[in-house]
């Protein structure tokens, strides 16, 4: 026995006694298709076998198993979800007009004792025509606007009317004309041409998305059953060599009973209302032909239908001018599509979808068709401070509506006076041009107060200020692109000089930004170019006077300006992140030099500064043990600096990745001891060998008793945590004297030696 729960309750599933699987117990559906497909099956052998009664069989059959169809299609809509009821209620509906039309049909048949086809009979099936076309229309993968409807619709007719000439050809050709003369006769022929356009309907429904719903699977195989039986009963009748009762007739049942079990089926997932997540896939190639491939056949079964006369048959006559006439609109319905399909397009390739507002390629066109009306043209471009930080706290959404909030500010306070575009992620761009009614100045001040945010937004930090640049059409420029740079320079310029501001680009702010860039690019290429080298400036030993360390001090030797010190083009390294292969050279360059200078001094030592990018890089522990095992340097002949920032900022990981250096016998020194946040809790934390007092400190030992007390008291501090110190700075006398008085180990500075090459350390004492 196994134990299931469901809808809350328990229910106890009996298992085969020899498997062990559990049985399912027989549902009301269930026992119904299976009692429909036994009274199938035995119409099947009665008619087969040629009993008496075979006609009446047939009836009762088709009209019973229709009826059941219909009642498994109203219970399974009371059951499905909303979605499907429709879907359901409408193919109950069919079913229940195939019933009734069957029932007229065998009442007729028996009355008058030959083929009926009486007005009442024909609505009655049209009608379920009607309903079973609607209902594939209801279902869910169905296209939803009236136009995807009608497009569906027509799709459907130009296959019927397309098999009009052909059937003509492969069944009528040889019927004579006074045969056909009966118009209800002549519309029971179009069955066939009728099944197949629901047919065809019902694939085009069903979409190309994999797996399709099993319902819609059955009710394709009904409708397949149904169109060939209806196709061998016109031929058989036109033919005259049909007779009720014939086996053909258990075909309209069984397309019953394929509907009837559909009802047995599951509602598809996502049915429930659900957004979907996936992208619809495209339709193939033949989904999209299917409507127009039978179309050529119908063109040579017109030719082929014409008789000796040369007269064309009036139905052939009459269904490819009702071939034309769908075609026609069907075509219309695609280039209406069309039209509206090229208007969205447009749209989205020229509007912000989050924003509302122009993008930055409709932004481009209408700045560009400005400079050709003339000026003044000018472009204030907008960039939020701290956007970041809002998605980052309060996640993408929230950065989306207050993208969208500060769209409609911007709108509010440019008005007609200017276009205003997203050109991207939180930056905005207002093109002012015309006949302007206000200053850019001026505007630019209406949108930082429009911008400022509100008592609620203030508290909880969800609205960042703004920096604004500002640049005028003027014969410095040549394109659209150099205008645009210039407000780029001027709204770096606002950000530089505190934010939530303004600014308007000048020559002076041009020329800055420019050889700013330059450069940039020459920074980029000076590790390749070999125009970097080191000069070590010695670190004394202050009891000795001996030099067995000294620091590594990068130099570029700029083709155009010259030799630039570290402060001309380290800052730049670190903002473009071309901090990081200076440093890994700087390392590799230094422990090749230590170990050239270890075989005159066995004890030197070389100290090299490490930048915050690199020491937040996992790979920084695999390029310190590839410089000194390259260099065939002692690991404990590497120092590096750190800065206490670069320390303040980092991570865990941070700290276990100096940890490992330590165990690898690399020492760290604390750079600029004093000046960035000392805290004795990093000290704590920190696996630092070596701490080296600012410069700042020691230039005012012989004149303040306070810097005194301070290099005093950090020396003492650092001899309790078994620090090395290296007192920097170190240029005069006075200084030197202070330093040795106060007890520092290591001294460095002008006053011991400038920096140089390795040659200059031996001669320094």
């Amino acid at each position: 026995m196994r134990v299931g729960e469901r809808a809350g309750a328990i229910t106890v599933l009996p298992q085969d006694a020899v498997s062990g699987v559990p049985i399912r117990p027989l549902t009301l559906p269930r026992v119904g298709a299976v009692v429909a497909a036994v009274a199938v099956v035995l119409e099947l052998v009665w008619l087969l076998a040629a009993l008496p009664g075979a006609a009446l069989v047939s009836d009762v059959t088709a009209t019973a198993v229709a009826g059941w169809a219909s009642y498994a299609c109203a219970r399974t809509m009371r059951r499905h979800p909303a979605p499907l009821r429709r879907f359901w209620a409408l193919l109950a509906l069919t079913m229940a007009l195939a019933a009734g039309g069957r029932l007229l049909w065998t009442v007729d048949r028996l009355r008058a004792g030959e083929l009926p086809h009486t007005p009442l009979i024909g609505a009655v099936f049209t009608a379920g025509i009607v309903t079973g076309t609607a209902a594939l229309l209801a279902a869910l993968t169905a296209p939803r606007s009236m136009v995807g409807r009608a497009r569906t619709v027509l799709d459907g007719v130009i296959v019927g009317l397309a098999l009009i000439p052909i059937g003509w050809v492969v069944v009528f050709r040889d019927i004579a004309a006074a045969d056909l003369d009966d118009p209800l006769r002549t519309f029971g022929l179009l069955y066939p041409m009728i099944d197949l356009m629901q047919l065809t309907i019902l694939v085009a429904v069903a979409g190309p998305a994999r797996p399709v719903w099993p319902p819609l699977t059955l009710l394709g195989a009904s409708l397949a059953t149904r169109a060939a039986a209806d196709a061998v009963y016109v031929s058989l009748v036109a033919h005259g060599s049909y007779a009720p009762g014939h086996p053909i007739d258990v075909c309209w049942p069984l397309s019953y009973l394929l509907i009837g079990i559909a009802t047995t089926r599951p509602p598809p997932p996502t049915c429930d209302g659900a957004e979907e997540i996936g992208e619809s896939p495209l339709p193939s190639w033949w989904r999209v032909a299917l409507p127009y491939l039978p179309v050529g056949g119908a063109i040579i079964a017109v030719v082929l239908a014409r008789r000796p006369t040369g007269q064309t048959p009036t139905l052939v006559f009459v269904g490819m001018m009702a071939l034309l006439g769908v075609l026609a609109l069907r075509q219309g319905l695609a280039a209406n599509e069309n039209l509206r399909l090229v208007a969205r397009l447009r749209r989205l390739a020229y509007t912000d979808q989050l924003t509302g507002l122009p993008n930055r390629l409709m932004f481009n066109r209408r700045l560009r068709q400005a400079l050709r009306e003339g000026p003044p043209v000018a472009v204030l471009l907008l960039d939020l401070d701290g956007f970041k930080q809002v998605n980052d706290r309060f996640g993408h959404a929230t950065g989306d509506t207050l993208l969208t909030s500060i769209a409609a500010r911007m709108r509010t306070a440019v008005g007609d006076e200017g276009t205003i575009a997203r050109l991207g992620g939180d930056e905005f761009a207002v093109l002012v041009d015309g006949d302007r009614p206000v200053a850019p100045e001026r505007l630019a001040a209406r949108l930082l107060a429009a911008l400022q945010p509100s008592a609620g937004e203030e508290d909880v930090g969800v609205h960042p200020s703004a920096s604004i640049g500002i640049a005028e059409f003027g014969p410095q420029h040549a394109t659209h692109t150099d205008l645009l740079r210039d407000a780029d320079i001027a709204m770096y310029a606002a950000k530089a000089a505190g934010k939530s501001a303004y600014r308007t680009c000048t020559p002076a702010l041009r020329e800055s930004a420019v050889t700013r860039a330059e450069l940039i690019a020459d920074l980029r290429r000076a590790v390749d170019e070999r125009q970097l080298h080191l000069e070590y400036q010695p670190i004394v030993d202050l009891a000795t006077g001996a030099v067995r360390s000294a620091e590594a001090l990068v130099r570029w030797r700029h083709p155009r300006l010259g030799l630039l010190a570290p402060a001309a083009f380290l800052p730049l390294a670190e903002e473009t992140g071309l901090i990081v292969p200076i440093d890994r050279w700087v390392i590799h360059e230094a422990c090749r030099a230590a170990a050239t200078w270890r075989v005159r001094v066995p004890e030197a030592t070389v100290a090299v500064n490490i930048a915050a990018a690199h020491l937040r890089r996992p790979d920084l522990i695999a390029t310190v043990t590839a410089a000194t095992a390259t260099a065939g340097l002692a690991p404990r002949a590497l120092t590096l600096e750190l800065t206490e920032s670069a320390l303040i900022d980092g991570s865990e990981a941070v700290l276990e990745r100096l940890a490992q250096l330590r165990e690898l016998g690399i020492r760290i020194a604390i750079d600029d001891f004093g000046t960035g946040y000392s805290s004795l809790s990093y000290l704590h934390r920190i696996p630092a060998t070596d701490l080296k007092i600012d410069r700042s400190f020691v230039a005012r030992l012989d004149t303040d008793a306070r810097a005194y007390a301070t290099v005093e008291m950090v020396t003492r501090l650092a001899g309790a945590f078994d620090l090395a110190v290296v007192a920097e700075g170190v240029e005069t006398e006075g200084q030197h004297e202070a330093v040795t008085a106060i007890g520092c180990l290591h001294g460095q500075g002008y006053r011991y030696g400038r920096p140089g090459g390795l040659a200059a350390l031996e001669a320094t004492r």
